[in-house]
């Protein structure tokens, strides 16, 4: 049976299940497997199959002690009827790349893949585990993350969630999304300041009080929770066999990902399949002007010690990418991600090894690209091929144009719907800008002729629940408040 161990201390393991439920170790560090080598597989296996089929599949491999009637079940729970495509991420061929749907799910962001199979992962896991307190899911969000978990965890039984995002730092859309959840056991709160006060603020929590009250224990929904990162795997599988079936490549051709990530979470999960066998070639980590992440992978120095910048691909406004650990883990070892993250708490940077930098490089390459770069790349993909693409999508469109140019097949991971980032979209196409979403939904609508998702055609006229906007520091106290309800 697969053994889950911290990627600070490795000594002690626990089962996929329980690494599931746990969402972080209590060391503060992530689950990893402890021998991922032993997940290679014939690729050919995964690919034979439908989306669900492949989820299983991949799902199997990394939680098995859930058992695979069990998996087969919560997979059929997970994706059926619930996204607006019957391939759940289909693959368009733009221009001479192509570029992977992500967004299809209820909340019009690649969040869903994940965050529709998370709570009955848990569940179940709660279930096999013995456990009877409530599950408090705390999450931080730069954006669609809090959406996506709030509407995956809404009225589940036996559990809770509390969503803190920053105030301004994300689109109105967005906000929307998560203000107006009406699930009896949602809270989604702002906080004055940005996702890195958010995300620091929900760690300290989970390291100080994991079970804020009798008979409720901390989880987490955030990409840090190994099963919000593993059915993200499933898709660059997805990808492949779309490729195969487009007749666009041969089987066993190699191919390259570009992927825009703040979190490192998406790009992961492509280390992941890599790892079980896929066919990749390299991973392009797409940032946009906040770069930590392209000089790291570019010098081996981390420095979250710079400016921090609000724009308009908000989900990637993010300086601490906590996934990264993991990275560090199977490449550095535990010794020196240990020392790595205890530096980046105390001194805000660290620099990794010659010998570990190279490692990375073998498969990782980090470009960024301005606000500028990204509106080009809007405007220029929809006059060119009619093709509409959100804030996020046009930052890894536009690193793309800075990569290498050769023969091998590119998939650009588009992470979002265009309707969500409305305002930003329509700047981009050269469009006058309303104040309201609903207008400029209307008229982006109207002008490209994309249609509008259903999740988001009607949340303006919702009643809005949550309205709470704290300090960071008054974090802690809120969790406790709410546990207590």
């Amino acid at each position: 049976m697969n053994k889950y161990v911290s990627t600070r201390n490795s000594g002690v393991s626990v089962s996929a299940s329980r690494a599931v439920l746990l969402g972080q170790a209590e060391d503060g560090g992530l689950f990893v497997p402890a021998d991922l080598a032993s997940f290679k597989r014939d690729y050919h296996e995964i690919i034979s199959q439908d989306f669900k089929g492949m989820a299983a599949c991949i799902w199997n491999m990394f939680f098995d002690d859930y058992g695979s009637d069990v998996i087969d079940d919560l997979v059929e729970k997970s994706y059926n009827g619930k996204f607006s495509s019957e391939l759940i991420t289909p693959l368009a061929k733009v221009g001479d790349s192509y570029v992977l749907e992500l967004y299809h799910g209820p909340t019009s962001a690649f969040k869903d893949v994940a965050l529709q199979a998370l709570p009955n992962l848990l569940t179940c896991a709660r279930s096999m585990n013995g456990e009877t307190d409530e599950i408090m899911i705390l999450t931080a969000t730069s954006g669609d993350t809090g959406s996506a978990a709030l509407a995956g965890f809404s009225d589940v039984p036996g559990t809770s969630i509390v969503v803190f995002y920053p105030d301004g730092g994300i689109s109105e859309t967005q906000r929307l999304q998560m203000v107006t959840n009406s699930g009896s056991n949602t809270a989604a709160c702002a906080i004055r300041g940005n996702f890195d006060d958010a995300q620091a603020g929900v760690k300290k929590i989970f390291r100080e009080i994991p079970k804020p009250s009798e008979g409720v224990s901390l989880s987490s929904a955030n990409s840090i929770n190994i099963g919000r990162l593993v059915p993200q795997i499933v898709y660059y599988f997805s990808a492949y066999r779309q490729l195969l079936d487009m007749g666009s490549i041969k089987d066993g051709d190699a191919v390259d990902f570009v992927v825009p990530t703040g979190n490192f979470g998406d790009i992961m999960a492509g280390y992941f399949a890599r790892a079980i066998g896929l066919p990749v070639r390299r991973l392009v980590c797409a940032s946009n002007k906040n770069d930590v992440l392209t000089d790291f992978i570019n010098t081996g120095h981390y420095n979250r010690k710079r400016d921090f910048y609000k724009t308009s691909s908000p989900s990637m406004d993010i300086l601490v990418s906590s996934n990264l650990e993991r990275l560090l883990y199977y490449i550095c070892g535990e010794e020196h991600t240990v020392s790595y993250m205890k530096q980046l708490e105390q001194s805000g940077e660290y620099t990794i090894t010659k010998d570990e930098l190279a490692e990375i490089q073998s498969v990782f390459t980090g470009f960024c690209a301005s606000d500028d770069e990204g509106a080009a790349a809007i405007k220029d993909t929809f006059e060119q091929e009619s093709y509409l693409m959100d804030t996020h999508t046009s930052i890894a469109w536009a690193c793309l144009d800075k990569y290498v140019k050769d023969e091998v097949p590119k998939v650009v991971l588009s992470t979002a719907s265009p309707y969500k980032f409305c305002a930003s979209v329509l700047s981009a196409l050269g469009l006058e800008v309303s104040e309201s979403d609903r207008k400029n939904m209307e008229v982006c609508h109207e002008y490209t002729g994309a249609a509008i998702p259903a999740g988001l055609s009607g949340i303006f006229d919702k009643t809005v629940y949550h309205k709470d906007i704290i300090d960071p520091s008054e974090m802690k106290e809120y969790v406790t408040g709410k546990s207590h309800r």
